[in-house]
């Protein structure tokens, strides 16, 4: 796991690169889904809770359209800290935002497969499709006819 050290004067080192970073390329590792963790340089204590949160501020902060935090779900996520038995909030958001995460990746490799037929290999595709469908079905129809011309003559 990639380290990063955290100074006093609050600039981030990458211990991999040997390098001094920003949030931004940090947060360019969350999309590479390269896991690291940040430590104070001084104590070793883990702070990369408090910079991921750091990140998603700067985020909500820079484009007010890539907007996911509400004022409204803001102010419900901090009463959910005053509960006298706090909800299990953080596993259903974790688990609801992987769904979301899979379910669009999903989309968007389908989408790019349909973008690669033509419309005529797609109608092709679909004939064959259909074809094999009524092939199938009129297979099984003279049969289910013998059988009931059968139970008639019985």
């Amino acid at each position: 796991m990639r380290v990063i050290r955290k100074y006093a004067n609050r600039r981030l080192y990458d211990t991999q690169q040997s390098r001094y970073v920003t949030l931004e390329d940090l947060r360019h590792l969350i999309i590479e889904e390269e896991a690291f963790r940040v430590e104070d340089a001084k104590s070793g204590e883990d702070l990369t809770r408090t910079i991921l949160l750091s990140i998603i501020i700067e985020q909500e902060q820079s484009d007010n359209e890539a907007e996911v935090f509400s004022n409204d779900l803001l102010a419900q996520l901090i009463r959910v800290y005053d509960m006298s038995s706090p909800l299990p909030l953080a596993r259903y958001l974790e688990q609801g935002t992987q769904l979301m995460l899979e379910q669009q990746k999903r989309l968007q490799t389908q989408w790019q497969q349909a973008m690669r037929h033509t419309p005529m290999e797609f109608m092709r595709e679909l004939a064959e499709e259909n074809l094999r469908f009524w092939q199938k079905t009129l297979n099984h129809a003279p049969q289910e006819r013998e059988g009931e011309d059968e139970d008639k003559t019985s």
